[in-house]
């Protein structure tokens, strides 16, 4: 299991960081906003979870073609956390060296939105003052790396859960063009 799992989970590792890292220029001059950067964001963690189905898959042929749920979804989670490990670890890089400045450009569009919403004044003060907590909290390196976890790991469970529901066999696959002795 060992084998399977670092290796599926260090390709979706580096998937997830690969897109992460080529999707700043754009969020840098403005094509990708807080509308459709959610999309893009989610849509890039999925596909990197792709490589969870495949992993089972790959454990489960290595396996003599059995797998129960319980290890399917095991090695998923596993494949899953070494992957959100790349996640987090892109994403540490990101917010502190490369765009230090990420919360306060968060906040900012967070309150404009709320403006070209028509929002009152008291909503936008109310804003404002959750948007200054959620910029103290991400200083602190462990929330945020807590808050960064929550992200693509979800994803990933239900990747891992569908993968291993679909996945699972208590007997091996019949061999095409061997008959089955009855």
């Amino acid at each position: 299991m060992k084998k399977v799992v670092i290796i599926f989970g260090l390709l979706s590792g580096a998937i997830s960081s690969i897109m992460m890292f080529l999707t700043l220029p754009f969020e840098k001059n403005g094509a990708i906003n807080s509308h459709n950067g959610y999309v893009i964001g989610y849509t890039a963690i999925f596909l990197s979870f792709l490589l969870v189905f495949f992993g089972i898959r790959s454990y489960r042929e290595n396996a003599g073609g059995v797998i129960t749920f319980g290890r399917a979804t095991a090695v998923g989670l596993l494949i899953t956390l070494i992957s959100c490990a790349f996640y987090i670890a892109s994403w540490e890089i990101i917010y502190y060296k490369i765009m230090p400045d990420f919360a306060d450009k968060y906040a900012a569009s967070a309150v404009d939105e709320m403006r070209e919403k028509g929002a009152t004044a008291s909503a936008i003060a109310a804003k404002k003052i959750e948007m200054e907590k959620m910029k103290a909290m991400l200083k602190n390196p462990l929330i945020n790396v807590a808050m960064t976890f929550i992200e693509p790991f979800p994803v990933g469970l239900i990747v891992t859960l569908v993968s291993a529901a679909i996945l699972r066999r208590r007997t091996p696959a019949p061999t095409p063009g061997v008959a089955q002795a009855v």
